[in-house]
């Protein structure tokens, strides 16, 4: 029996309010789940109730939600169910994976401040001092940190665990990929390799970026796959090869994080107008790739143009 059209009032919403709609699910289950967590240890164990507030405040601290969003934009575009419970968890555990990395890289580089709130390294270790506890209030500070890393980490893999095979797959190469792009970028740095105009991105970046494209590019296929429709791979690979190089020269000449030192030197020095007249060409030219790569695929126009508006409002071009 074919369920009535006003019993599913998704049928007539924009693909923005769809996605807002699911955004908002994924929303109620980071919420609930942290909640969940801290009611349990807090009876049992208050000192490991401290760990889960810790990633909790970061989660709730606002921020874009930057791969749920991209990830429910691939399932919703290849005509994902929107009352179906598998993207809202697979978007749930991105965010948690984000979170987890973010701690890491906190600690890396002793950041004072993430979302506008002490960073859990720095809090943790001033507390440490306040209390005048045994040991290091440093040490202490950035082992309770990794630790909250791991156990984001660990929230994410437990929302993850029951999604479909092809997603789950695709859920462990990205947690992979991610590690050591990190670990990659932090060593490049290190060893003074890093190169402050992002070349490598105009092709796609392989294995052991930091910043590569792998995080668009899993995102959209994990929707993909929790819509089967794993015929949209290469369509969605494509798309995420050249918005994400669209990105990563915007973010070049705007500066901010992972463009500043070098990069600001670069600009200065060798970016005039013609030479950013040129980076504003190829980002227009990366989009009409981008464009072209989702002309011919079989997604509806209304999500069709959605990955245009998309693509130009992740490159800074609105």
């Amino acid at each position: 029996m074919t369920t009535p059209t006003h019993d599913r009032p998704w049928r007539t919403a924009t693909p923005v309010q769809l996605r807002d709609a699911l955004l908002d699910r994924v929303e109620e289950r980071l919420a609930r789940l942290l909640a969940e967590e801290h009611r349990s240890r807090r009876t049992s164990d208050p000192r490991s109730a401290v760990l889960v507030a810790g990633v909790a405040d970061l989660v709730q601290a606002g921020a874009e939600r930057a791969h749920p969003v991209i990830c429910l934009t691939g399932y919703l575009a290849a005509g994902g169910d929107p009352d179906a419970e598998h993207p809202v968890a697979a978007a749930a555990a991105l965010e948690l994976l984000d979170t987890c990395l973010m701690i890491r890289e906190d600690v890396r580089d002793n950041a004072p401040l993430r979302r506008g709130i002490p960073t859990l390294h720095i809090s943790h270790a001033a507390e440490h001092e306040r209390n005048g506890w045994r040991g290091e209030s440093r040490r202490f500070g950035e082992g309770t940190a990794v630790l909250a890393g791991d156990l984001a980490l660990a929230y994410g893999d437990r929302l993850a665990v029951r999604l479909p095979d092809a997603a789950r797959e695709l859920w462990d190469d990205l947690r992979t990929e991610r590690a050591i792009g990190a670990h990659a970028e932090a060593a490049a740095a290190t060893e003074y390799l890093d190169d402050a105009w992002p070349a490598q991105c105009l092709d796609g970046c392989g294995t052991g970026c930091g910043a590569g494209w792998y995080g668009l590019r899993h995102a959209l296929l994990i929707g993909a796959a929790l819509a089967g429709r794993e015929d949209l791979h290469e369509t969605y690979e494509e798309y995420a090869r050249a918005l994400h190089a669209a990105w990563r020269i915007r973010g070049f000449l705007r500066g901010g994080p992972g463009f500043d030192g070098d990069a600001q030197f670069l600009r200065d020095v060798f970016f005039d107008a013609r030479a950013r007249d040129g980076a504003e060409e190829t980002i227009a030219g990366l989009l009409a790739r981008a464009d072209e790569a989702v002309s011919a695929a079989r997604i509806d126009p209304a999500w069709r143009t959605e990955l245009g508006v998309f693509a130009r409002r992740v490159a800074g071009c609105e």
